[in-house]
């Protein structure tokens, strides 16, 4: 059986997950992503792709505790485990292998 793959998107959250630490909810991931990327970035997706990695066993979730200013409601926590961190690091091998065969050429 193939390992689970990671998708470009998820892998964009991934890494944010992976940067965030013990920081990384939805909103955060969403807001790092758009100052990184420069451009918007849907809430639901983020949430999508989380949900996916999950499944997969990329990132595991903790509830928050309840807090007031967010009407009682609990943040969800999101941390990398040992194998969405194995993922990234074969994501990273195939592109810098990939990159490295770019012929030393002028692109003037």
């Amino acid at each position: 059986m193939k390992p689970p793959s990671l998708g470009e998107f998820e892998e964009l959250v991934l890494l944010m997950v992976a940067a965030l630490h013990d920081e990384a909810y939805g909103v955060a991931i969403l807001e790092s992503l758009e100052t990184k990327l420069d451009k918007k970035v849907n809430i639901s997706a983020i949430h999508v792709a989380l949900k996916r990695m999950e499944e997969k066993g990329f990132v595991k979730s903790r509830f928050g505790g309840i807090t007031s200013d967010r009407g009682g409601r609990r943040k969800k926590f999101y941390v990398i485990t040992a194998f969405g961190k194995q993922a990234l690091d074969q994501q990273y091998s195939i592109r810098t292998e990939i990159y490295q065969q770019i012929p030393e050429i002028s692109f003037n």
